[in-house]
């Protein structure tokens, strides 16, 4: 898997390796990336945690022990904070350098004392979850799309790291097979990160949003048999 990884960054004019700590980063135009979920540590504190919007948005009335999908995961940081709330995730990214770094991210959460709870209720697959979710069973509680934003939507080094992953993104599905796919798997709630003032996946109007104050989070609350 690694080595397919490095060949397709190769092709974007990227340089996939380890670094001197043994971590696995992305090198290209005087950057460097990589998954780090030790970053995300100030954001599920106690008292804190509980405020995070996506957090907010993913609450689900009379479930014990909640499960996500994450079909969009990228570098894994919105799954964590749905793991550090209790859900059991199961994340899904078909592009193998993005999985390659998210894997490599995984791996030194489960040796961190601080991270090794949280990560042991992720689960990375590295495949389409267009192609997959409806087939999951059983149904997860809820299904998480983040669509990857335009870099406009970005700044500065941020902006540059995020345009980096984009040269090695594959051909996506479009927008209403995404949300078709999120749909057919069956979940009590869809939630879908928007770009604040973007529209709505795929047209579609939501039960209810979220707003922060330059993401929102729509969210799709549907029956289940």
């Amino acid at each position: 898997m690694l080595k397919h990884a490095c060949a397709v960054a190769q092709r974007a004019g990227l340089d996939l390796r380890f670094s001197a700590d043994g971590t696995l980063v992305l090198a290209g135009d005087g950057m460097e990336l990589c998954g780090d979920f030790s970053r995300m540590l100030p954001r599920v504190k106690q008292g804190r945690l509980q405020q995070e919007l996506l957090v907010r948005a993913a609450r689900l009335k009379g479930v014990e022990h909640p499960t996500a999908v994450d079909a969009t995961a990228g570098l894994g940081e919105d799954s964590f904070l749905l793991a550090a709330a209790g859900f059991e995730v199961t994340l899904f990214e078909h592009n193998p350098v993005t999985a390659a770094l998210l894997r490599d991210a995984l791996s030194h959460a489960g040796d961190d004392p601080r991270l090794a709870e949280v990560a042991g209720r992720m689960r990375l697959v590295e495949a389409d979850s267009v192609a997959a979710l409806p087939h999951i069973e059983p149904a997860p509680d809820l299904v998480l799309l983040d669509p990857m934003f335009p870099a406009k939507q970005k700044s500065g080094i941020a902006k540059k790291k995020l345009q980096m992953l984009q040269r090695l993104e594959l051909p996506c599905a479009t927008e209403e097979e995404l949300l078709e796919a999120a749909l057919s798997a069956g979940p009590r709630k869809v939630v879908i990160k928007r770009p604040l003032k973007g529209p709505h996946l795929a047209g579609k109007k939501p039960s209810y949003t979220l707003e922060g104050k330059v993401i929102r989070y729509d969210c799709l609350v549907l029956p289940r048999s």
